[in-house]
């Protein structure tokens, strides 16, 4: 592991925080009734998570690619996710934005939009070397993907909601 500004990492990091940011005007109707029953357990889990990935992806060089090898395929893979991931908001935003819009799955992937990222970031973190990247990326898992998961649950157990197939 070796300290250095990763272009990479601020790369992931862009295409996971403008999607969100554009998000914070296109929220789903009642979003704010789920986001207040949230586990403050997993809730901290996320937020432990969320600062730890953003800090070990931009400090540490490891994830810039400086010669191509067979490592690199596990960067494509990371970046395909990436890529799937913004196909996901797309298809989001041109929706009518309700709560099962927001936590369906995309291509198989269920509540793509925290799962993606966090394989991503993951595979990153393999590609890398770097333990750190991984150990963050996982507990940011548990937090992201569990309060996800929480909410879709949820979603599904409303009247007249079609359960969606995974």
């Amino acid at each position: 592991m070796n300290f250095g500004f990763s272009y990479v990492g601020l790369l992931f990091l862009a295409m996971l925080m403008i999607p969100n940011l554009i998000w914070t005007r296109n929220k789903p109707e009642n979003y704010d009734k789920y986001a207040a029953k949230e586990s403050k357990v997993l809730l901290a889990f996320e937020r432990a998570g969320e600062v730890t990935v953003t800090c070990i992806a931009l400090i540490f060089d490891d994830f810039n690619v400086n010669r191509l090898s067979a490592r690199t395929w596990i960067l494509a893979a990371a970046f395909l996710m990436m890529i799937l991931y913004e196909l996901y908001w797309i298809r989001y935003f041109k929706s009518p934005k309700t709560m099962k819009d927001f936590y369906s799955s995309f291509m198989g992937i269920p509540v793509a939009g925290a799962t993606l990222p966090v394989i991503a970031f993951l595979l990153l973190g393999v590609y890398g070397k770097n333990p750190l990247l991984i150990a963050a990326t996982l507990i940011l898992a548990v937090g992201h993907t569990g309060i996800h998961l929480g909410h879709r649950n949820e979603i599904r157990r409303l009247p007249g909601e079609i359960e969606e197939k995974e």
